[in-house]
């Protein structure tokens, strides 16, 4: 893959609509560590160095990982197996963050989702026919903003692609960005789109405001920006196609989930808190990030609050959002009506590919439809 494919495919993953399951069926006995387990071996043989999966199922939590055997060493401490403890880089899962933080200001009555984005003076907003973009068109991808800004590219290191930027470039490329349609009339991926989310909801601070209202709240300690002591010697080894690969940094777009570390444990104390909102001090926010705010023209998929809504086979709603970083890829699911969730966390790059979905995503999304059924 050539330096530039490779930057545009990384930096600009898209959750898709409609991913494609794997074909295949759960391990013989059906308990659930024996799926679990199953999960795990398709994704080793899919070309993960480790991978994690955890579940929650009729209120009970399990979790398990494993490496390839012969692996080099995951991280400084330990083994090639990974656990629910092992910290890994999040990708866009974090988007759902940031839209639960915006969440909690219409909660709380200090913005609206129809407030318009606005940002310091020098950061010029791009418009496109008669309405102004909404924070709503921001969570939903439907802003009409392109993935990424123009000008962040010419200069990234493939490797570490955002942490050259900076405000000042940010301010220069939304003077050189174009809408690609009107506000609110199109379903478009956009990690600027959810940056500027993150900007507008605490300018210069969006990490410190994202563990304020959400992470802290919810008890996630390992799902931050700033990696701790005590998380490095936790943390798996990203890679790209078999070599090791350095982590991504962002100070300016991290509301879209480009910098953020987590755990597949704080992953399932997140979905438990999706699963049942009452046991958490942010109902009224995640109930808000779970509802239908747009529907993609042309498709089944329906947009929450960062979070996608997908159809099941069973006619109940798969909520997911999946992410990715240059060295890592991770997939998040649930079904509030079966009280099923899945997370699944590789340590690994991985893209689409003829059609087919990255195997995290159709891993997870495939155990999730056969917990579900039952």
């Amino acid at each position: 893959m050539d330096r530039r494919t490779f930057l545009l495919t990384a930096t600009a993953a898209a959750a898709g609509a409609g991913l494609p399951l794997l074909s295949g069926t759960a391990a013989a006995d059906g308990g659930l560590p024996a799926r679990v387990r199953d999960c795990l071996d398709r994704a080793l043989a899919a070309g993960s160095p480790g991978a994690v999966c955890g579940v929650i199922q009729g209120g009970r939590t399990y979790v398990a990982g494993a490496g390839r055997s012969g692996a080099e060493r995951m991280n400084g401490t330990r083994g090639a197996a990974p656990d629910g403890r092992t910290v890994f880089q999040l990708g866009s899962i974090g988007k759902t963050l940031t839209a639960t933080a915006l969440a909690r200001a219409v909660s709380a009555g200090t913005t609206r989702l129809d407030a318009p984005l606005t940002l310091p003076a020098r950061f010029r907003v791009p418009r496109k026919g008669p309405r102004r973009i909404t924070l709503a068109d921001l969570a939903t991808h439907s802003s009409g903003l392109p993935s990424l800004p123009p000008n962040l590219l010419a200069e990234a290191d493939p490797l570490d692609p955002y942490a050259h930027y900076t405000l000042d470039d940010l301010a220069i490329g939304l003077r050189r960005t174009r809408l690609d349609t009107e506000p609110g009339s199109t379903y478009a991926y956009s990690n600027l789109g959810f940056g500027l989310l993150g900007q507008a909801l605490a300018f210069d601070d969006v990490d410190a405001m994202v563990r304020r209202t959400v992470t802290r709240p919810l008890r996630l300690p390992d799902t931050t920006t700033a990696l701790r002591p005590d998380m490095a010697v936790r943390k798996a080894v990203g890679h790209l196609a078999g070599q090791t690969v350095p982590d991504w940094h962002d100070a300016v777009l991290s509301g879209a989930g480009t910098s953020m570390y987590s755990t597949a444990d704080d992953m399932l104390r997140y979905l438990a808190a999706q699963l049942d909102p009452r046991r958490t001090p942010l109902r009224a926010a995640i109930e808000l990030t779970q509802r239908p705010h747009f529907t993609a023209p042309g498709s089944s998929l329906r947009i929450g609050l960062g979070w996608h809504l997908s159809p099941l086979s069973t006619g109940r709603t798969m909520t997911w959002h999946n992410g990715g970083t240059g060295g890592f890829s991770t997939c998040a699911a649930f079904s509030r009506e079966s009280g099923t969730a899945v997370v699944m966390m590789v340590n690994t790059f991985s893209e689409e590919t003829a059609g087919k979905a990255r195997p995290v995503d159709a891993l997870t999304f495939q155990l999730l439809t056969e917990l579900d059924a039952g």
